[in-house]
């Protein structure tokens, strides 16, 4: 895709011409999501190359040094650091996999600098964390990948977290992780002082599609499991939603209107189990979602994925995952 600024008029982008400067900040911290920072960046820059100048200005920002090293290691060099960065009309934090739990106090009294400043703020990937950890997300609605979801909600349970894709909530901008950026920036450059126009352009230069905040998130245990059929996408959807309080599988016919044998037909064709198999695989997964993300004792991991008891959960877990409970947390915190 060309890069230069100079482009023919549109009809498409008319009345797009005259948009005043907005300054945005990226703030990369060290394991940064890269996708992340690219699908929130990039539409900027087609906006830029639709209106015929740099409408849209946006910086990197790190909080010193010299390289920051996302997630798949890739290293950035930002263009200042937070000591030196100025304003900004808004301000997102692209956030680290995984959240560290220690040394991020200068990043929050930065954001709370700016928040005071009157700087709109936003998260991205995993960013939400940190404006919740500052205290700028009470009273806001906010959502964060759902992998972290539970990270969020334990540390912080007054806040309102949603399975969105983004949420735009007056002056915070949040959103989930991997493309969903797109999506969020999308929204914002339809918004006041950008136009509906414009934003539509993007998309159709970045061939992709619209997608509403209010699309949830979907998570990756059902496309762990691959299904590509209704009825039984919605009994998996079923088992995720009734991890801890666990139900039959004839419950789960019943409810779909279907006889436990042709659920089980479906299951076994599609995905060579049987449903008991599958549930039991999704609350294990569930389980190690848990203990990787949070610090939730065992037995209340146990619990909340519908184990009555240890034993039966560690036994369980070894078989699905080779490892005990236990040791899978300790190798996961000590890859760290």
């Amino acid at each position: 895709m060309p890069t230069n600024l100079t482009q023919p008029k549109d009809r498409r982008s008319e009345g797009v011409h005259d948009l005043r400067v907005t300054k945005y900040g990226f703030l990369l911290l060290n394991n940064f999501s890269l996708i992340a920072l690219g699908a929130a960046v990039d539409p900027l820059r087609i906006a830029n190359m639709i209106v015929g100048r740099h409408v849209y200005e946006y910086q990197l920002i790190a909080t010193g040094g010299d390289f920051v090293q996302s997630s798949d290691g890739i290293r950035v060099l930002p263009d200042v650091t937070m000591a030196d960065s100025g304003s900004f009309d808004a301000i997102f934090v692209v956030g680290p996999n995984p959240i560290p739990s220690k040394g991020i106090g200068a990043v929050l009294d930065w954001l709370r600098l700016h928040a005071r400043d009157g700087t709109a703020l936003g998260g991205l990937d995993t960013g939400s964390y940190f404006l919740a950890r500052a205290g700028l997300l009470n009273g806001y609605r906010c959502t964060i990948h759902w992998e972290d979801q539970d990270v969020l909600t334990e540390r912080f349970p007054r806040l309102t977290v949603s399975n969105r894709l983004y949420e735009v909530d007056r002056d915070r901008y949040t959103c989930s992780g991997g493309v969903a950026p797109v999506d969020l920036m999308v929204h914002l450059l339809g918004m006041p002082p950008g136009s509906r126009s414009l934003a539509a352009r993007v998309l159709e230069l970045l061939v992709a599609e619209r997608r509403s905040h209010e699309q949830r998130q979907r998570t990756s245990l059902r496309q762990y499991m691959g299904a590509e059929h209704a009825k039984l996408d919605e009994a998996l959807q079923i088992m995720e939603s009734n991890v801890e309080e666990t139900l039959t599988i004839a419950e789960i016919a019943s409810y779909l209107r279907v006889s436990q044998r042709q659920l089980e037909r479906w299951f076994h064709e599609r995905l060579d189990k049987t449903p008991a198999q599958a549930y039991l695989e999704i609350r294990l997964l569930r389980a190690r979602q848990l203990l990787y993300r949070t610090s939730q004792p065992l037995e209340e991991v146990s619990a909340r994925c519908g184990f009555t008891s240890m034993t039966h959960f560690a036994t369980r877990y070894k078989a699905q995952f080779k490892l005990s409970p236990s040791v899978d947390r300790r190798r996961y915190q000590n890859a760290l």
